[in-house]
C-alpha cells in the first residue's frame, strides 16, 4: 500500500501535514506525536523581524470551530533559523516554512534568508484576514498576487507554495494567478474572516474585533473551494479547512488535494494528524486502493 503523495518534486511519506500556526513548529506537541510519521511539518508563519502579534483577548470559542486574531506573532527569522529548523531537522519529516511580511519586501527577505537553509518547501501566507496591513490586498487580487508570486520565484530555492484566502468572490481566479505567477502548488483554505459580539458587555469579543474563522464550520466551503482550485490549476493543491477525521481528509483527497493540512483538530485533539493518517490508511485498505493517487481527484457525478 503506498501512501507517498509528490508535491513539486518533494516526496511525502503520506498526504498529511499541519496547518501553519497551529502546531507551533513541532517542539510544543513533539511529545504527543511521533513526528516521523507526518507527510510534512508546516511552521507557525516567519517574518524578517519579531512580530508581537495583536492585543488581547485574541481567541475566542464560536458555534463550530473558533475565532483567532493572533495576528502572526513570531520571533523572526533570525530566531527560527538558529532554534526551530534545527530541532525539525531531527526527524524524518519534511519541512516546510510558512513565511508572512507587511510589504513584498518583507517576505524577500525572509525567501532569501530561507535559501541558504535545509528546509523544504515554502509556503507564502498572503491571505492571513487577522493582520492590519495592506499587503492583505495581495492575497485578493489576481495581478497582485501573480506578480508577488513571481517576485518571490526569482529568489526562493525551495518549491514556493501559494496560501490562499477564501475571503474572495471567485477563489479559481486567484489560483490561476499564483500559477501564472509560477507557483509550485497552492494551499487553501486559509481562515474565513468572522465576528463575534459579547451580548452581555455588549463588546467585542476579540480586541482586532474581526478574527479568523477556522474549525469544522468551515469544512464544506473549503471543500468547495479545493474542488474548483483542483479543476482550474494544473499545480498541485493541498486542502485545509476543518479537517478533523480521516472521512473529512478523504474528502479533500477526492475533491483534488494532494495532501492535506490539519489545523484546529490539534487544539482539541493533539493526535489527530495521526489518527487521520491511521484512518486514510484503514479506508485504503478495507476498500483495496493500493496508491493513494488513485483517490486524487476521484470523485465522480
Amino acid at each position: 500500500m503506498n501512501t507517498k503523495v509528490n508535491i513539486a518534486g518533494v516526496e511525502l511519506k503520506n498526504p498529511v501535514m499541519t496547518a501553519s500556526g497551529t502546531f507551533g513548529s513541532g517542539a510544543e506537541y513533539s511529545e504527543l506525536v511521533d513526528l516521523n510519521r507526518l507527510g510534512a511539518v508546516v511552521t507557525k508563519g516567519v517574518a524578517q523581524v519579531p512580530w508581537p502579534g495583536n492585543p488581547t483577548p485574541r481567541i475566542a470559542e464560536v458555534y463550530g470551530g473558533m475565532l483567532n486574531a493572533i495576528g502572526l506573532q513570531n520571533p523572526g527569522m533570525e530566531v527560527f533559523c538558529r532554534r526551530d529548523i534545527p530541532f525539525l531537522q531531527q526527524f524524518d519529516t519534511k519541512i516546510i516554512v510558512n513565511v508572512c511580511g507587511h510589504a513584498p519586501e518583507e517576505y524577500l527577505a525572509v525567501v532569501e534568508r530561507l535559501a541558504e537553509e535545509k528546509i523544504d518547501m515554502l509556503e507564502i501566507n498572503i491571505s492571513c484576514p487577522n493582520v492590519n496591513a495592506g499587503f492583505l490586498a495581495f492575497g485578493q487580487d489576481p495581478k497582485h498576487v501573480e506578480a508577488l508570486t513571481a517576485e518571490i520565484k526569482k529568489k526562493a530555492k525551495q518549491p514556493v507554495i501559494m496560501k490562499l484566502t477564501p475571503n474572495v468572490t471567485d477563489i479559481a481566479e486567484i489560483a490561476r494567478a499564483a500559477e501564472a505567477g509560477g507557483a509550485d502548488a497552492v494551499s487553501l483554505i486559509n481562515t474565513l474572516t468572522g465576528m463575534k459580539i459579547d451580548v452581555k458587555k455588549r463588546c467585542f469579543a476579540l480586541a482586532n474585533k474581526t478574527g479568523g474563522m477556522s474549525g469544522p464550520a468551515v469544512k464544506p466551503v473549503a471543500v468547495r473551494m479545493v474542488y474548483q482550485t483542483a479543476q482550474a490549476v494544473k499545480i498541485p493543491v493541498i486542502g485545509m479547512g476543518g479537517i478533523a477525521t480521516a472521512e473529512d481528509a478523504l474528502e479533500f483527497i477526492l475533491a483534488g488535494a494532494t495532501a492535506v493540512s490539519v489545523g484546529t483538530a490539534n487544539f482539541f485533539n493533539p493526535t489527530a494528524t495521526l489518527d487521520i493518517l491511521a484512518g486514510i490508511e484503514a479506508y485504503m485498505r478495507e476498500n483495496k486502493i493500493e496508491d493513494i493517487r488513485e483517490l486524487i481527484g476521484a470523485v465522480h457525478e
